[in-house]
């Protein structure tokens, strides 16, 4: 545990990457297996995650990010688009899901199903929308600490024009939408901001115990 604290002391929002490094193919794959695995609501994961290498739409997407240098100079770009509404085919999809993984009759599920049905297919499009946003920040939660495991550097990011990636990525015909995006890659010795101390609040201010 000694060791997970240092790592996350360690981490920072980047501000500049060094774009002359690149993540390996292992360490991208376990970096997306730390997504996959990211807990969420029912285990339902309403959302789809987006691995950009591509230098001409990173390109297109830092401009539609206030012009933010990571966009560009990081080794990838991890883009999370939640569903901005869902039917009963995500329940049903993840209970089939479930049947075959772990070798239960559907028709088992079934209660489960309804339940879940019951709490989630007549809520309103716009709250259906908040709800699946927020899973993708459990799932950015376990990037970040997975990649500062790894003393890979990332930074979240929510300054971005949600539209205009939309649209680069052609999501809307896929009821996504862009929720929030994360760099990463290596820091530039160049960043002074890996010299300055953590801000956090103090355990006093933070937690009350009861």
């Amino acid at each position: 545990m000694s060791n997970y604290l240092e790592s996350l002391n360690w981490r920072y929002a980047t501000k500049k990457f060094d774009s002359q490094k690149q993540i390996s193919e292992e360490d991208l794959n376990t970096l997306l297996e730390a997504i996959r695995l990211s807990p969420s609501s029912y285990g339902l994961q309403p959302y789809h995650i987006f691995i950009i290498k591509d230098m001409d739409l990173r390109e297109k997407l830092k401009a539609a990010s206030w012009g933010q240098s990571q966009i560009t100079d990081a080794s990838h770009l991890i883009v999370f688009a939640n569903n901005t509404s869902f039917d009963t085919d995500l329940i049903d999809n993840y209970l089939t899901n479930v049947s075959d993984t772990r070798d239960i009759e559907l028709n088992n599920l079934q209660p489960y199903g309804d339940f879940m049905k019951s709490k989630l297919i007549d809520l309103p499009d716009n709250i259906k929308e908040t709800w699946t946003a927020r899973q993708t920040y459990l799932a950015l939660g376990n990037l970040l600490s997975a990649a500062a495991d790894l003393k890979i550097d990332t930074c979240p990011m929510e300054g971005f024009e949600a539209e205009t990636y939309n649209e680069l990525l052609g999501l809307k015909d896929k009821r996504l939408n862009t929720s929030v995006v994360a760099a990463i890659g290596y820091r530039s010795e160049e960043d002074d901001t890996q010299h300055y101390k953590k801000v956090r609040q103090s355990k006093e201010l933070l937690f009350t115990h009861i």
